[in-house]
Formats: structure tokens, sequence, C-alpha cells
């Protein structure tokens, strides 16, 4: 049997989640945006939530498709808020729409929204070295940066704590347990 990070609970979509994703660098804006459209639907809920609507909000949000999201109507809003598969909170709906035209904005501006994420690192992955639960910050002065940039040019629901989980599910940060078998 492997050894994976203390978090990771039988729940097979855990498992598959840490085993395949979770740490491993995305450079892809369609990916980058799925991961900044969950983590902020995360926020207040546990992770295995959102792990078990995924499926539902990938169709729900045409597959995560930002381009589309940007210009969806209200009447596409008035359905998300009615759809009982994802997470029906009015003001993270709204914060999915207005974040996704903010990510094309960044896109003009950079190039990609990629590039502009990753220059905070220098392209290359934060390693920590993580013995036990208690090393796992929760927000970093990184996370905060970027967080307030982010804020400061309009994105909704990215605050420090939930900028850092999306640096950790895109590989920005890596943060396995040394004991881990992805570490």
């Amino acid at each position: 049997m492997q050894n994976r990070c203390f978090w990771v609970h039988e729940n097979p979509l855990y498992i598959d989640y840490h085993d395949n994703e979770w740490g491993k660098p995305v450079y892809d804006d369609k990916t980058l945006f799925e991961f900044l459209l969950l983590e902020s639907f995360q926020a207040g809920l546990s992770w295995i939530t959102i792990l078990k609507k995924r499926e539902n909000f990938r169709e729900a949000f045409d597959h995560f498709d930002y381009q589309k999201i940007a210009a969806y109507p209200e009447s596409k809003y008035n359905s998300l808020l009615e759809n009982a598969g994802i997470i029906r909170n009015k003001l993270k709906i709204k914060s999915a729409i207005t974040n996704a035209k903010l990510f094309m904005e960044i896109q003009k501006e950079f190039g990609s929204f990629s590039k502009f994420i990753w220059s905070y690192v220098d392209g290359k992955p934060i390693v920590n070295t993580i013995h036990k639960r208690e090393d796992i910050p929760a927000t970093t002065t990184l996370s905060d940066t970027i967080s307030k940039d982010l804020k400061k040019r309009g994105f909704k629901f990215v605050g420090s704590t939930i900028v850092y989980a999306f640096m950790q599910a895109t590989g920005i940060v890596n943060d396995h347990t040394i004991d881990c078998f992805c570490y």
C-alpha cells in the first residue's frame, strides 16, 4: 500500500485527486480557471463536497469554458441558482461570472493566465518540506500577495486561504508530506 498525505481519506475521489492532480504543476489556462472556480466555491465547505459535485459543476459551467461563463446572461445565472447539483450560492455564482471576465483581462495583459500566475514563482513550483499536519500553512506571504493583486483587479472569493489552496491544487506549491509517494 502506498503512503499518502494524512488528509487523504478512503474515498476513491479523494485518492484519485491526490494521486493524479493535487500538487502537480498546471500550466493550462482552462484547467487553472477550473481550479480557480472550484476553489472559490469551496470557501467554507470541505473539498470532498466539491469533488463529489465536480462533474455537476463541469456540466453546469460549460466545461469551465471561461469565455462562455464571462458572457452568461441573467437567464443562465438564474438556472445556476436552481441547479441542485452545484453549490447554489448567489455570490459565488456571480463571482464565477465576474472572475471569468477578469481572467480574460489578465490573459490579454500577460498573454495567458498561466504566465501571470506562474510569474510569482519564476515558473517553478515551490516544494515545501512537510512532515506533519501542523507544517502546512493556510496562507503564506505569497498567497497574501497574489490575493491582494487579484482583489485589486476585481476578483471575488480570492482570499489568501483560497489562493493558497489554489496554489496547492495547481502545483504552484507542492505540499505533499515527505512520507507521501507523490513528494
